[in-house]
């Protein structure tokens, strides 16, 4: 069953366009992950849904329910904004409480101390419930922030970037533990993030947003393995996808000076890209197709290396381990292989938009 549904869903603040006819889909219980950078429309189409904005046109459904009059106290969302929007006179406690305290969903005071310490505990803030948030650090105040979400019933969570101030150990700590509150509520979420890492981690499926609009929306091997152009790609993946301009002729991938030649499986003619993550590269020639080349630089990634090789005039990253890397200096000769079905095949970036994939994978 579809929780969350937005059809044709437009948006916008005088003469800017926030939603230009976004679809989107949410399944109960689904965690779905919403990716894109600042501006794309992540937080408007978050609070469209909880129904803090009005939609100029479409429409919203929740449980199968239009929203259209339905204000946001009774739709059965409970959101988290980016900002905290937290009391910071009162304590932790008294903020994880306050939701538990409004006449829609007050709980008994025994249930009320049950949840919040269990969110607590989840969230590693025990220590912290009897200070005032006003003395917390930004990343206690974030946690504090996403507490007073989890901690009340709702049908569904819109989490706005809640992990997006704390360090890179906590956030990582914290994906986990997000994880694992999915796993065991199945409440419906919708996550957005502009952090691709995450979206990966986190999301049974992804949507892709730009300009207002749902690019492309899959599972993670979906927006891997077939991304609907090359700016999904360069989206996902550190370091990101090498990508090569050339033409198509006769089944082979030409880049203009002749350096790379790969075949390709697909019927296209005519200016092209390729598309290689720098994982699908084998330094030291391997099986599949063979490109020679020479080291512009090399930068340690603890047990493995990235190393810049040149192809002529373009220049591919590869990842590789340490022991085969061992010892290259810049100019050094190398070669590269990689196999056909690492390689994917887009249409040339236009002024406009990027370049879309060719064919299938």
């Amino acid at each position: 069953m579809t929780m969350i549904k937005l059809a044709a869903v437009r948006k916008a603040y005088g003469r800017t366009t926030a939603l230009d006819g976004l679809d989107l889909e949410v399944a109960e219980g689904e965690f779905l992950c919403l990716l894109g950078p600042s501006g794309a429309g992540k937080t408007t189409t978050l609070k469209t849904v909880a129904g803090l904005e009005r939609p100029d046109a479409g429409t919203v459904e929740i449980g199968g329910k239009d929203m259209r009059g339905v204000e946001p106290y009774d739709r059965g969302v409970a959101m988290c904004f980016e900002s905290y929007a937290l009391y910071p006179h009162k304590s932790a406690y008294d903020n994880l409480a306050s939701p538990l305290r409004s006449p829609r969903h007050r709980l008994p005071p025994a249930e009320a101390r049950r949840r919040i310490g269990e969110v607590a505990e989840l969230l590693g803030i025990q220590g912290l419930l009897d200070r005032p948030v006003g003395e917390l650090s930004n990343g206690q105040r974030q946690r504090v922030a996403l507490g007073r979400v989890l901690v009340r019933p709702a049908r569904a969570f819109l989490l706005d970037e809640p992990l997006s101030h704390l360090d890179a150990k906590l956030r990582q700590q914290m994906r986990a533990e997000l994880k694992a509150i999915g796993s065991v509520r199945r409440t419906t979420t919708l996550y957005v993030t502009h952090d691709s890492v995450e979206a990966l981690a986190l999301g049974d499926r992804i949507g892709v947003i730009r300009d207002g609009r749902i690019v492309q929306t899959g599972t993670r091997e979906d927006i891997w393995y077939r991304p609907h152009d090359t700016e999904v790609a360069r989206a996902f993946g550190r370091p990101r996808i090498n990508l090569l301009a050339g033409t198509v002729e006769d089944g082979v991938f030409r880049s203009p000076d002749g350096a790379v030649r790969l075949p390709v499986a697909a019927p296209a003619r005519g200016p092209a890209q390729i598309g290689i993550r720098p994982r699908d590269l084998t330094l030291g020639g391997g099986p599949g197709h063979a490109l020679s080349g020479s080291v512009y630089v090399t930068e340690v990634l603890g047990r493995s290396v990235e190393v810049t090789v040149r192809l002529g005039a373009a220049q591919v990253a590869v990842v590789a381990p340490r022991e085969k890397a061992a010892g290259l200096r810049p100019d050094d000769p190398v070669r590269l292989s990689v196999r056909p079905e690492n390689l994917l095949l887009f249409e040339a970036d236009g002024p406009q938009r990027p370049g879309r994939r060719i064919g299938a994978r």
